[in-house]
């Protein structure tokens, strides 16, 4: 018994940083999944999307003229919005950050920097030449 307990705890700080690699790297992918969504919707549509990312609720969603046409992303438990880019100077006072997309429009450069509670982080953005998001490993602030 007293093996098994030394083993467990040997083994559980890397399985526990291991699972928020986990949730980390399935939050970035929702990301891009859900950036790509927003970016096919302005265009096939033709309408104007408006994403409104909220760091307090670690939630995105996506709205559009269309009536109805509404999406949102929970990132999963443990995974918060560590800042969304580019910054801007009054970006405290707001809660929620707003960007619209216009179909046939230039492309924003905007992101999104995600962190697990073990102090990892990846940049999701996108870029405005190619319109396709990527991921980026960052380190802790």
């Amino acid at each position: 018994m007293a093996l098994l307990g030394l083993l467990a705890g040997i083994t559980f700080p890397s399985v526990s940083a291991g699972l928020d690699a986990v949730r980390l790297n399935a939050a970035a992918n929702s990301l891009v999944s859900f950036f790509n969504a927003v970016l096919n919707q302005a265009e096939r549509r033709q309408q104007a999307i408006e994403i409104a990312i909220s760091k307090t609720e670690h939630r995105l969603r996506l709205r559009s003229v269309e009536p109805g046409l509404t999406r949102t992303l929970e990132l999963p438990a443990g995974v918060t919005i560590r800042a969304v880019l580019p910054a801007l100077p009054q970006e405290e006072d707001q809660p929620v950050r707003y960007i619209i997309l216009y179909p046939g429009g230039a492309l924003p450069r905007f992101g999104v920097e995600i962190a697990s509670p073990k102090g990892g982080g990846r940049l999701v953005q996108v870029d405005p030449i190619t319109g396709v998001p990527v991921v980026e490993r960052v380190e802790a602030p």
